[in-house]
């Protein structure tokens, strides 16, 4: 099991999220014309495309705006792992899309009608759409599926969540066959919103003689929209495909989509409160309150793959004592740091699973905030008045962590620990703690969030299996009896989910119990969108992705 994830140190890149990197400006190299912003969305206003007699002619193209931190590493589909995926989601499909925790089906199919697995979970079999095309021209078919699959999985941005995946077998044209190594949740990773998205194979082929083939802005996919402008740091503008196979509707559905990039909050809400923008896809937490009750708007509140973890390191005394580290963990006031760190949007983790994300267990325990069993603990471990320092890092950029910070501070002190605390940018943190971890940070706060939607494979494993070189284990712990449950589980998650359900509960229950690391909040994700906006459905499984695609106006 621990080769299958030898090369899981590329989730890294999740936390450096927030670097951009920059250019010239680009136009994509699409079969129509384009042109800048303005004058596209001009000149189609003034010449719209005529309608038949008993259609009602829109006023020129509708243009959805929207405001948006997301900026752009990568063009590429297959390196693509960070923000961009607000605008890949748009492009691109994969096979099939995971639904919502509360919808009545768990899949819905896109580009693979349906699919079927065997009874050993060994060999899944998808069966394509037909008649599919790609942006530029090219039709879908196993062969393309199989060429973006294997570029995904040889160097991929996500090429981790394909080391199950031994070959890929063309049927037909239509039907294309995975062949796993050992039983996992392929349905699953097909539905990632990292490194599982289908390509045209032309562009492929032209991407393998030149890596920066799709940098120039271009993109290769099926998706409902394809990228008219690109200007760094300042806007993407989307158009519709019009041979989408999901079909058009003329009249209410938007023609296009120019998305703003605004990387302050604040802009973000003045510019939706001006009339400037539709849509504001980050508001400051501290100003969402104001919005629950807005005439006009439709408040959003839903669950989210986030969730706030800190890591004891237990290579350094008095850490590496499981008593002191479960004292610890009681002196948190956990409630306070929702309220405060989160501005009360999020709920007490049971581990680092959130809720409603595969293995989540009601059964998994928490501590709770109680001093005076903290300190019967320490006393038990040798250190009856505290009386030892702590050092706690921290991401500087992270606002809910600069918050919550103090106050682990403060209650710490109420035991007689001083924490000392040190707010640097995630890459130094990240540096600092990989480099020696016998001196490094004795406290690290991480937000994490799953690659795809299993967070035993993932949040389990990457946090806390014991590895000689770890990733994201940065306490680390090693405990053979968590390791053996978590690998058995992953081994039966297709096979048999109800016995992996009960080992993953089983282990999660013992690293609560060890308490290598300690389990804040699960994050509430919440937003606000205008009334005259339908259609938008929120799928905690893709945190990075709008799809503004099922969006209209009445």
């Amino acid at each position: 099991m621990n080769n299958r994830w030898s090369i899981i140190c590329i989730m890294m890149i999740f936390a450096l999220i927030l670097s951009a990197c920059g250019g010239v400006k680009t136009t994509p190299q699409v079969s129509q014309e384009t042109v800048s912003v303005e004058q596209s969305i001009e000149e189609e206003a003034a010449n719209p495309t005529p309608a038949p007699a008993d259609t009602p002619i829109p006023e020129g193209p509708r243009v959805l705006k929207v405001a948006a931190t997301a900026n752009i590493t990568t063009w590429d589909p297959v390196k693509s792992f960070s923000t961009e995926a607000l605008y890949m989601g748009n492009f691109y499909e994969g096979l099939i899309r995971i639904n919502p925790p509360s919808a009545s089906e768990r899949f819905t199919p896109l580009l693979a009608e349906k699919w079927d697995v065997s009874e050993d979970g060994l060999v899944w079999t998808f069966y394509l759409r037909e008649g599919v095309k790609f942006h530029d021209g090219e039709l879908l078919t196993a062969e393309a599926v199989k060429k973006s699959i294997e570029a995904a999985k040889d160097h991929g941005g996500a090429s981790f969540i394909w080391l199950p995946l031994g070959s890929i077998d063309v049927v037909d044209d239509l039907t294309v066959k995975f062949n796993l190594t050992y039983a996992a949740p392929l349905d699953l990773i097909a539905a990632s919103l990292y490194g599982a998205w289908i390509v045209s194979p032309k562009a492929l082929d032209a991407a393998a003689q030149d890596d920066q083939y799709f940098e120039a802005g271009i993109e290769a996919g099926t998706g409902p929209y394809m990228l008219e402008s690109y200007e760094p740091d300042k806007e993407v503008l989307m158009t519709r495909f019009d041979d989408y196979w999901g079909g058009w509707d003329d009249v209410k559905h938007f023609d296009k989509v120019l998305i703003t990039i605004t990387p302050e909050a604040v802009q973000q809400q003045q510019m939706l409160e001006s009339g400037e923008v539709d849509l504001a896809l980050s508001i400051p937490l501290e100003n969402m309150e104001q919005f629950k009750n807005k005439p006009g708007v439709t408040f959003y509140e839903e669950p989210s793959l986030y969730n706030y973890v800190g890591f004891f390191n237990t290579l350094r005394k008095p850490l590496d004592d499981p008593k002191v580290r479960k004292a610890l963990s009681y002196a948190i006031p956990y409630n306070d740091i929702i309220k405060i760190g989160g501005q009360g949007y999020g709920i007490q983790s049971r581990g680092p699973v959130p809720a409603g994300v595969w293995p989540y267990s009601e059964e998994v325990p928490q501590y709770t905030y109680d001093l005076t069993k903290a300190k019967e603990l320490l006393a038990e471990a040798g250190y009856p008045d505290g009386g030892f320092e702590l050092t706690l890092t921290y991401a500087a950029e992270n606002q809910a962590e600069e918050r919550l910070a103090p106050l682990i501070k403060d209650s710490f002190a109420e035991i007689g620990v001083t924490v000392n605390i040190e707010a640097i940018q995630f890459n130094q943190q990240w540096e600092k703690a990989k480099a020696d971890p016998a001196n490094a940070q004795d406290i690290f706060l991480l937000l994490y969030w799953p690659t795809y939607s299993d967070a035993g494979t993932d949040n389990l494993y990457s946090m806390f299996h014991s590895s000689e070189v770890p990733f994201f284990n940065l306490s680390y712990w090693k405990d053979e009896e968590f390791d053996k449950k978590i690998d058995e589980a992953a081994a039966l998650t297709v096979t048999d989910p109800k016995k992996s359900q009960q080992l993953y509960t089983e282990a999660m229950t013992r690293l609560v119990d060890q308490a290598p690391g300690f389990f804040l909040y699960d994050v509430t994700a919440v937003f606000t969108f205008p009334d005259y906006i339908k259609g938008y459905q929120y799928n905690m499984n893709y945190p990075f992705t709008t799809f503004f695609y099922p969006m209209y106006t009445e």
